[in-house]
């Protein structure tokens, strides 16, 4: 891996520190370049984190992209210390580069964490818990089990765009497939889906557990992922009148009105279903409880949207950058921690 230089000062002391020259061209490339900003082969990401510095050293431009900037007065600049930590020029005080993110307190080595961020971003069809511990040679099934669930908590960005354009919502319903019961009376977990219109296809998505089909349930959904403005697409449910009000043009098509069926006149939220129900029976055999059901819907969302990319590396990086962050959140919290969206 080729090196450049890196000046901090402190004091009237200049110190001067080896980066790696991937590190200064993701300063520069608004757009992540494969073999620049991230490994595109296994190979590739051997040989870029064969040792624990090279992935704090990777961690802290992703963290600090523009150079180092202190978490405790927001100052930029500093030196590295003999100990590892970073020291703020400004304030003195000294952070390790896994503070304050989803790494923090880990008692693993960073290029394990590394090599299940691969593995994860790899799989297309997403990763157990079992299966990650078989894979790492984990110790437990609950460290797997943490590990996971954290890298589900940074697959969502809190800023992310919201969808436009042309958007189909839908309600659809998730639980054991022993339930007969349907309609939206059902006890299983009620889920709404949003999905772009684009063209014939499908554009990106987003998805929550709601407690009800009730306007004061789907309506604050399309707020926080439609922008205004969008044209909704929906079936003829009473919960989605209010839109117009809040500023969605809004074209319902009544089942019983038209005779057409909803697969038809609303195909790309169906179609999202029907992959989002496949996906739960043959990945984790159904076996995702309700709690825990929102961060199962945030990472099959992130897979969905990036459905389309050829560079798995940038997956790896974009979960990477999302989780540099995001704070840790230790074993107990993640069991009974339920999501902000859930119903």
């Amino acid at each position: 891996m080729k090196f450049s230089a890196r000046t901090f000062h402190m004091n009237g002391v200049s110190i001067s520190l080896s980066l790696p020259q991937y590190v200064e061209v993701m300063e520069e490339s608004s757009h992540p370049v494969g073999g620049v900003d991230y490994p595109r082969t296994l190979a590739e990401f051997d040989a870029w984190f064969s040792s624990e510095r090279d992935c704090e050293e990777y961690l802290c431009r992703l963290r600090w992209p523009r150079g180092f900037e202190c978490p405790a007065c927001g100052a930029a600049g500093g030196w590295q210390t003999g100990r590892g930590l970073l020291r703020c020029s400004t304030c003195g005080r000294q952070t390790s580069t896994t503070a304050g993110t989803l790494f923090e307190g880990t008692r693993k080595p960073l290029r394990l964490w590394f090599q299940a961020v691969w593995y994860f971003t790899n799989q297309k069809h997403g990763v157990s818990a079992l299966g990650l511990q078989r894979v790492l040679g984990l110790g437990s099934y609950q460290t797997a089990w943490t590990w996971l669930h954290r890298l589900r908590r940074a697959m969502v960005r809190p800023d992310r765009d919201r969808l436009s354009g042309e958007v189909e919502v839908d309600e659809t319903f998730l639980g054991s497939p022993d339930i007969e019961t349907g309609g939206r009376g059902t006890d299983k977990t009620l889920i709404v889906i949003a999905a772009e219109v684009r063209g014939r296809g499908t554009g990106r998505i987003r998805m929550a557990c709601i407690r009800d089909a009730s306007a004061a349930s789907l309506i604050p959904f399309v707020e926080s992922a439609v922008v205004e403005g969008t044209l909704v697409r929906t079936d003829g449910w009473a919960g989605y009148g209010p839109l117009p009000r809040y500023g969605y043009p809004h074209r319902p098509t009544s089942q019983r009105g038209t005779r057409i069926p909803a697969h038809v006149a609303m195909p790309r939220v169906h179609r999202v279903a029907s992959l989002l129900k496949r996906w739960w029976l043959g990945t984790y055999h159904g076996g995702i409880s309700e709690r825990h059901l929102e961060y199962y819907l945030d990472e099959f969302t992130f897979r969905f949207n990036r459905r389309n990319s050829r560079a798995r590396g940038l997956l790896f990086y974009r979960l990477l950058q999302q989780a540099v962050h995001m704070d840790a959140m230790p074993y107990t919290q993640l069991r009974s921690h339920t999501p902000a969206g859930s119903g």
